[in-house]
């Protein structure tokens, strides 16, 4: 039985794989079989990424996440492909983008800086910049 065993484990392949989180501190690492699904990975990068306490918190819903591999190009790894299928071992887990269909109309609206984030008031510099100002002139 236990000679049974040890052949079936030898016809899976089985390799270590590094995950880069976009804005984490470092990669996570672990191993995966050779037929595991993208979708199945992700999953437990997220797992793993929430037990070791990382910041910033992702959350553990999967589907709102791509895998890129930087080595096939700029298009996210589908979630039903093998991991073993690209051979690659680094990857990058990023967000999905939330309202793609909202980013293209405001690219087509008014220009290049439609889709860009506004900061809110103003950053620290500013304020810091705004109330030397005052001081200077007020003397």
């Amino acid at each position: 039985m236990l000679l049974s065993k040890q052949k079936k484990n030898q016809n899976v392949r089985r390799f270590l794989i590094s995950i880069n989180v976009l804005g984490s501190a470092g990669p996570i690492r672990f191993v995966v079989n050779e037929e595991d699904l993208v979708a199945a990975v992700i999953e437990t990068t997220l797992k793993s990424y929430a037990r070791e306490g990382r910041l910033p918190l992702l959350g553990t819903d999967n589907a709102g996440f791509s895998l890129y591999c930087p080595h096939l190009g700029p298009d996210a790894l589908s979630p039903w492909d093998t991991i073993g299928s690209h051979g690659a071992r680094n990857f990058t887990l990023c967000k999905k983008t939330e309202n793609m269909n909202e980013a293209t109309v405001a690219d087509e609206g008014s220009g290049p800086t439609a889709a860009l984030p506004r900061r809110g008031n103003g950053s620290w510099k500013s304020w810091f910049n705004k109330s030397l100002y005052h001081k200077i002139s007020s003397h």
